[in-house]
């Protein structure tokens, strides 16, 4: 570990550029990159955190001497992005650029005897040897089909490559000789999807691979089948494993189309047969049954199989233990219910037998990755505000790996050395690289490998974070980040903002987002006071599923809590408050906008839900509102969905009295933007001081780099408008 230390310093020596004062960033025409001026001890702007640099995807050799990486950057000039490879020597602290082109070259592996790369660009296939030199074009037969995702077997003899199929399941095809006409006729449910109407789905195709003759003829791993893999909209290649023999692909998948996929979360994993294409499912008993449902409610308390266990809900990334006798794969139990704690699930290959060795654990398994030993598994999970790394022995014994106010993520890449390879990052951090020695004691067991922002960072002032617990209304604990300005001053009064989580489900914890930054927000002179809420994971079932048929309860409480608490604080301005937030969060601002009692003097929703009834029949995936809403808006006879429609946040406008901003991608299938043009045009009318900011071309989130930048100053100057 102290030679490993001693090669970082080193490194850290030669790679980290630290520019003078008030000196530019190169703006080079192949990286894109954007053009800003830092001031040493400066504050943070909208374009510095559009010029970072994003650490992507990540590959250690098996030899654990190679590091190859990714990084993406944007220019805001050009409005696009453009990602290149780093390699980085761990034993010599050699590190170098290895593209230079106008292709966005990612997701590369090392190969031959970690001799070569062979990596993605621009939808095709590339290798190169490991200093980049000798780069070509993998040949294939489908030389004008783009790829989405590949994996190599173990042997480096077959592939799989990921590419769009035609699907016709609800959309249905357009007659020959109206090939130019724009007009879709819809059959069933599930015809759009998240920010795109569903005419083509993802499949998988397994070939022969040489490095010398490229891919052979291929095999579509779903032949017929109307189903997707990976799974829209984030599914990745992390839903295929070889089995280390290379005969078999392991994969998930959820085998329904149009209303039953709306509805139903339950996906399985299956077995492929290279060889003979057979195909078993390991999640479910032969001859299983599927329960008959009804669609209109949650499916909860519905039939489901009891006797035997069936995996019912989400069964997804499946991974091979290295000796090739057991499977794992995350696992959530019940169906309809996208938010379920995510259970890491063991198959034992010759028995068919399940365990779940983590299950003492009261948080959802997230990233996670197999020992070499394939008696021992990796894995993150969110407790109390942060992500950690742990690891479970298949008998149950878990052990923390990492500490600290910070999240990690598992690149799934562990050496021969016993080295494990993670991202991390926190609220003043973004993404960096590190080796995590997991044989180390837990005080000496990281290693720094990147410093990608440290040109930034170096010169900016940096804002405190610190966790602060509030007392609810019910007399529990609650976890609240806090962030305070650069240069804060206990004397001073500041305007505060309350950030509202969306989700529903989702954690407040040590994330780093180049949106919702709260080092931006804070750089602006504001405190922001993050809750964890009701209905946030990483304190226990109970906390997480309160929110569940219960949005405008305990929910709400906590956050008026939490910035009441805030409050009495000195240096917080009591007149100058704001309420801010993103899909469930922009739902919790337009319900608050009713019954907020005069605390706010500012609103600002995004992608919020404004009418509850009109979210149930509008949403493209309707697990969500089933669930959570417990029944369709028009069954009056289930009495546990009265309360979230009765006090949906459009009933409530006529007690709206503060200053609001909607905005909203008109791309967005999960919550359709006509929610911020009623909320907007509901605010107009009443003559309350409002604003709305459409993206035509966004959808849920906001990634081009130009709308980025608007939608940030649009943030912050309606802000300033009203508290300020």
């Amino acid at each position: 570990m102290q030679k490993m230390k001693k090669i970082l310093f080193v490194f850290l020596m030669i790679s980290v550029v630290v520019m003078a004062e008030n000196d530019k960033l190169c703006d080079d025409e192949v990286i894109g990159r954007s053009v800003v001026t830092v001031n040493k001890g400066g504050l943070m702007t909208p374009e510095i955190l559009w010029a970072m640099g994003r650490i992507g995807n990540a590959s250690i050799s098996a030899n654990g001497r190679g590091l190859v990486y990714n990084v993406t950057y944007y220019s805001v000039e050009k409005n696009k992005s453009h990602s290149i490879l780093h390699i980085t020597d761990l034993e010599t602290c050699e590190t170098k650029s290895l593209t230079s082109t106008s292709r966005s070259e990612r997701d590369a592996v090392f190969i031959n005897n970690d001799q070569q790369l062979l990596f993605a660009a621009d939808g095709k296939l590339w290798i190169s040897d490991v200093d980049g030199s000798n780069c070509r074009q993998v040949k294939t037969t489908k030389k004008d089909e783009d790829i989405e995702g590949f994996l190599l077997s173990p042997d480096e003899k077959k592939i799989i490559l990921v590419r769009e199929v035609e699907n016709n399941s609800s959309i249905r095809k357009n007659p020959n000789d109206l090939s130019k006409s724009s007009g879709m006729v819809i059959d069933d449910m599930m015809y759009k999807h998240w920010d795109h109407f569903v005419k083509t789905i993802p499949h998988p195709f397994v070939a022969d691979f040489s490095l010398n003759e490229g891919i052979g003829k291929e095999k579509d791993v779903l032949n017929g089948e109307p189903f997707e893999c990976p799974s829209l909209p984030f599914g990745g290649i992390e839903e295929l494993a070889w089995s280390p023999d290379s005969k078999t692909i392991a994969y998930s998948c959820r085998k329904k189309t149009g209303k039953a996929y709306a509805m139903s979360t339950d996906s399985d994993v299956f077995l492929y047969n290279v060889s003979s294409g057979s195909v078993v499912n390991i999640c479910k008993p032969q001859g299983f049954k599927q329960p008959q449902y009804d669609y209109t409610m949650s499916l909860e308390n519905q039939a489901k199989s009891d006797e035997l266990d069936c995996n019912m809900g989400y069964d997804v990334a499946p991974k091979y233990s290295p000796d090739g006798k057991f499977i794992a794969w995350s696992s959530m139990e019940r169906d309809g219910y996208e938010s379920d704690i995510a259970r890491l699930c063991v198959y034992e290959v010759e028995t068919g037998k399940k365990i779940y060795p983590a299950e003492s654990i009261e948080s959802g398994v997230d990233s996670y990755c197999w020992d070499l030993n394939s008696r021992c598994i990796y894995f993150t999970a969110t407790w109390h505000g942060t992500t950690q790394v742990y690891s479970v022995t298949l008998d149950g014994k878990v052990k923390q790996l990492t500490e600290g106010d910070y999240d990690y993520v598992l690149c799934g890449s562990i050496s021969s050395n016993g080295c494990l390879l993670v991202k991390r990052h926190s609220m003043s951090e973004a993404d960096e690289l590190y080796v995590l020695d997991t044989k180390a004691k837990k005080e000496t067991n990281l290693s720094r490998i990147t410093h990608e922002n440290d040109d930034f960072f170096n010169k900016i002032e940096m804002s405190e974070v610190k966790e602060r617990w509030v007392t609810t209304v019910d007399n529990k604990k609650m976890l609240c980040w806090v962030v305070y300005p650069p240069y804060f001053d206990k004397t001073k009064k500041y305007p505060t903002l309350l950030f509202c989580q969306g989700g529903p489900q989702s954690a407040v914890s040590q994330s780093w987002s180049y949106r919702w930054n709260f080092q931006l927000m804070a750089s602006q002179g504001y405190i922001v006071v993050l809750p964890s809420r009701r209905g946030v994971p990483g304190f226990g079932k109970e906390w997480l599923e309160a929110i569940s048929g219960d949005y405008t309860g305990f929910c709400m409480k906590d956050y008026l809590s939490a910035i009441d608490d805030m409050c009495r604080e000195e240096y917080v301005d009591k007149d100058k408050l704001g309420c801010v937030g993103a899909s469930f969060g922009g739902y919790s601002v337009y319900w608050l906008a009713g019954h907020h009692e005069g605390r706010f003097k500012a609103f600002i929703a995004h992608d919020g839900i404004y009418n509850t009834q009109q979210q149930y029949v509008e949403t493209d995936e309707l697990w969500f509102p089933n669930w959570d809403l417990k029944a369709a808006p028009w069954r009056r006879d289930v009495e546990s969905s009265r309360k979230v429609y009765e006090d949906s946040p459009h009933l409530s406008v006529d007690k709206w009295d503060t200053p609001i901003l909607c905005i909203h991608g008109m791309l967005d299938y999960r919550i359709m933007f006509t929610q911020a043009e009623s909320a907007f045009q509901a605010a107009q009318m009443r003559g309350i001081p409002s604003r709305l900011l459409l993206f035509p071309d966004e959808n849920h989130w906001v990634l081009k780099p130009q709308n980025g930048i608007l939608w940030q100053r649009t943030f912050f100057d309606w802000l300033d408008r009203w508290l300020k």
